[in-house]
């Protein structure tokens, strides 16, 4: 399993971007995904997760502004972000989970300029 982000860079807060994680893999519409944040100095946090069903939950502190969405034909999930903070600067990382093995994506840098 691999997974590849993409999308991220520099943007003035109120902006927009989406991030893109491409997996390989087979199987990939039956697992579990979700974005994930570390900000400098901080702990790595859960930003957004979604099922195989295609259930959704999301951070307090990105509700209303942060969508995780997946195409199981691209083996691609998504995060659009909006209303962007400058809190919301840290690295995104793909995360899954299967069968008890945590996958991690190298991780792409979002930065927010105030």
């Amino acid at each position: 399993v691999q997974l590849v982000e993409s999308g991220g860079g520099l943007v003035q807060a109120g902006g927009s971007l989406r991030l893109s994680c491409a997996a390989s893999g087979s199987g990939f519409s039956m697992w579990p995904m979700a974005w994930y944040r570390q900000a400098p100095g901080e702990q790595r946090e859960l930003v957004a997760g979604i099922t195989s069903g295609e259930s959704t939950n999301v951070a307090d502190s990105v509700k209303g502004r942060f969508t995780i969405s997946r195409d199981n034909a691209k083996n691609t999930v998504y995060l659009q972000m909006s209303s962007l903070k400058p809190e919301d600067t840290a690295v995104y990382y793909c995360n899954t989970v299967i069968y008890g093995y945590t996958y991690w994506g190298q991780g792409t840098q979002v930065t927010v300029s105030s």
